[in-house]
């Protein structure tokens, strides 16, 4: 199966998002013959696709009892697992593969049961992961809590993506599927779609990759053309990794040592006295840990993203004598805009200078 290649995130996001019918959405995940077609519904719904049960693969009864939040979820949430990219398309594997992460969530992280509430597979097939999701997801007023995004799962129902999607892109059954499923769940809880996130817009963590991840725009027009409604565009906070060099790499720094980590150098290289200094700041901040099967598999120790970034910004006047104004003054003159222009920086003026 033929795999596209990566959308540029930034092109989507400069030329505008506009609302259009997405072809995606008529076609099948491979080899669901028993899936009703998946046309386009009517202006603010969007039909269910073939979501197998938890004992139509053979789950594990949970170790403990299932949380059901008394509310509809504000977020849905793309994840990747981070596993090898199996050429496995068929259902049995996709039920083998749900088995085995119910595996690695409950006897490895110790946890009830799946940590997220939807599973996506290589060849298409969704799954529940978590007991009772399918049925409270049906229902549409409320949401079962998953473990899959660290200090936000009363808030945010999950999707892991079987795969790993850090430099090539998903099959064309696994986005199809993706599509569908999220344009259901947008759709019976009201969700918009400026609402669906990865996860990396909550932890730093690379999950969802930077393939998927740079899809996310084409995938909130698809289903904002499923629900027949506008798109608005999203800016996020970015995510820089260890080995990262430029001038947010800098800015981030002189932020850094605006909360007292001197030691931080100022060259624009994340390099490990970065690194460290980040790693402690989230630990002495009390961040939670973050949670899904891809952040389980590798180490993001260090990783500066969208958990960090608000705690080192504060609100500041570029040309003040302070690092947080230098680094405003960094990032002003990287993309071009007078400091002068700027006032006093609150947390979107932030968030704007940084996805420049």
């Amino acid at each position: 199966m033929a795999e596209k290649p990566g959308f540029d995130r930034r092109a989507l996001l400069k030329g505008g998002l506009t609302v259009t019918a997405v072809g995606a959405l008529a076609t099948l995940p491979i080899g669901a013959a028993s899936a009703a077609p998946f046309r386009k519904a009517p202006a603010g719904s969007a039909l269910a696709p073939t979501i197998y049960g938890t004992a139509d693969w053979g789950a594990r009864a949970p170790s403990g009892a299932i949380v059901v939040e008394n509310h509809k979820p504000t977020y849905i949430v793309v994840h990747h697992t981070a596993d090898p990219n199996s050429t496995d398309y068929s259902k049995e594997h996709a039920f083998e593969y749900s088995r085995a992460v119910q595996n690695f969530h409950m006897d490895g992280n110790g946890w009830i049961d799946s940590g997220q509430q939807f599973t996506n597979s290589r060849g298409g097939f969704i799954t529940e992961g978590r007991h009772r999701s399918l049925e409270i997801l049906q229902g549409g007023t409320q949401h079962v809590q998953g473990a899959n995004v660290g200090g936000h799962n009363s808030e945010v129902i999950g999707i892991e993506n079987e795969g790993i999607y850090v430099d090539v892109d998903v099959t064309q059954a696994l986005w199809d599927s993706l599509v569908q499923l999220v344009s259901y769940m947008a759709s019976q809880y009201g969700v918009p779609p400026e609402n669906i996130k990865g996860h990396r817009d909550f932890n730093a963590t690379q999950c969802p990759g930077e393939v998927l991840y740079g899809r996310l725009p084409e995938l909130r027009t698809a289903v904002g053309g499923a629900m027949g409604v506008e798109v608005r565009e999203v800016t996020e906070w970015p995510l820089l990794m260890p080995g990262a060099t430029g001038q947010k790499v800098l800015a981030a720094q002189h932020l850094l040592r605006e909360q007292g980590l001197r030691n931080v150098p100022t060259d624009g290289v994340f390099g490990p006295t970065t690194t460290d200094a980040v790693a402690t700041f989230a630990e002495t901040r009390g961040l939670v840990r973050h949670t899904c099967t891809a952040t389980m598999r590798t180490d993001e120790r260090g990783y500066l993203g969208a958990d960090v970034w608000p705690l080192i910004t504060p609100a500041v006047t570029p040309g003040t004598n302070t690092d947080a104004a230098r680094a405003a003054g960094i990032l002003a003159n990287a993309t071009g805009v007078r400091t002068t222009s700027l006032g006093t920086l609150n947390t979107q003026a932030w968030k704007e200078l940084l996805a420049d």
